[in-house]
């Protein structure tokens, strides 16, 4: 079914339920089986799996049969998505102990590598990073459960084995941990004696009232630091407030390392249009159900136009790294597109474009990658990783 046809179901489910008929056991447990199909028809990236389909397995599908309640369901359609191990595909609602989103609220970057489980980035100003783990440190284990058993556990009560790219989603996802406990976490260092930490879940971690953007002069440089912010429309305000004090010719730097929530595209080129001066191409596009419904495929070029009276001709440089999610991934790509300098390190790798779709029976909205993302070069965005590594 293509998106449009899903996104008209999504407006008429309201209609069709009644402003007082709530939704039946029946509803939520067709909803529940409609999942499956929903994104076989629907996400971006099924070429990961075996067959083009999407995993599922027998467990997954007699779980589908016992959904009677709106609890129950969300529930069901956070097992299934957990089974595209993809860290862009979630539920619109969640549960007070669902799983926490990573890289939104996640402080460590966790990578498989041979028999162990090693942190291969910290975020800065986490409790992570102030309970002393670094970079090189092993995951040893989840809750007292070595890491490698912990991994194989997610997997096996979904019904499904371990795969390298999985072990690394589920990794990182138990180190997130469920949003409404502690993390336990136990690491070793070196030949040191392992550690166990008890570290706050990121949900109960007071976020501090920052606005969209801080500056701050560096050298000859003004550097502006997004402050996850990319999806608040206040964030081109207060860039151009910025932009205002920058001095003619000054370079220009970009930290995009605290935006693993992404954004929109209107704040994006907002701030790319400041340093074009003509209509410039900055990512590529392609939206496989198309192609799957009808045979054509359909791809496009979109464009970064520039800002009447706001521009600048200094250079610009891009900082990014494992919390530089979505539309800042699309930033880096694009600014990398326009002639910008892009540093740091990988990034969060996230999936596509997400498209929001509510299930028809019960109007529970999931999210996953309905578009595929690409540099203008052809590079998958995900896959884009900068040519330089200082910082």
């Amino acid at each position: 079914m293509a998106a449009f046809r899903l996104f008209a179901l999504a407006v008429l489910a309201p209609l069709l339920l009644g402003a007082n008929e709530p939704p039946t056991p029946e509803d939520y447990q067709s909803d529940a089986h409609s999942i499956e199909a929903l994104i076989n028809a629907n996400y971006a990236y099924l070429d990961r799996f075996d067959d083009s389909r999407m995993p599922m397995s027998d467990r997954l599908r007699a779980e589908a049969e016992a959904v009677g309640s709106r609890a129950a369901l969300i529930r069901y359609a956070e097992r299934v998505l957990s089974a595209l191990a993809d860290h862009h595909a979630t539920t619109g609602n969640s549960l007070d102990d669902s799983w926490a989103l990573v890289p939104s609220y996640s402080d460590l970057w966790i990578e498989r590598r041979g028999a162990e489980y090693i942190v291969t980035a910290v975020r800065e100003g986490s409790p992570a990073q102030q309970a002393n783990v670094a970079v090189g440190d092993q995951l040893v284990a989840v809750r007292g459960v070595p890491t490698a058993t912990a991994v194989e556990q997610f997997w096996a009560d979904l019904g499904l084995p371990v795969t390298a790219e999985r072990a690394d989603y589920a990794a990182r996802v138990l180190a997130a941990g469920r949003r409404n406990v502690a993390r336990q976490l136990t690491f070793a260092r070196g030949g040191a004696s392992a550690r166990e930490l008890s570290l706050p879940n990121l949900y109960a971690v007071a976020s501090p009232d920052r606005p969209p953007v801080t500056t701050a002069n560096q050298g000859d440089s003004l550097v502006i630091r997004f402050n996850n912010s990319l999806g608040d429309s206040a964030t081109i305000g207060a860039f151009d407030a910025a932009m205002a004090t920058a001095q003619p010719g000054q370079p220009i730097v970009l930290d995009l390392t605290d935006t693993p929530s992404g954004g929109n595209t209107s704040v994006a080129r907002g701030i790319m249009g400041w340093f074009v001066d003509q209509p410039t191409s900055y990512q590529l596009h392609t939206l496989p159900s198309e192609e799957r419904e009808t045979g054509i495929v359909r791809q496009w070029l979109e464009q970064v136009l520039p800002r009447l009276g706001k521009h600048h001709q200094g250079p610009v440089t891009v900082r990014v790294g494992r919390w530089t999610g979505s539309m800042g991934e699309g930033l880096a790509v694009g600014f990398d597109a326009i002639g910008g300098r892009v540093e740091g390190g990988p990034m969060a790798g996230l999936l596509g474009a997400i498209y929001d779709y509510q299930l028809e029976k019960t109007g529970l909205t999931i999210k996953f990658p309905s578009e595929r993302l690409f540099h203008v070069n052809g590079t998958p965005r995900e896959k884009f990783v900068p040519s330089s590594t200082e910082r």
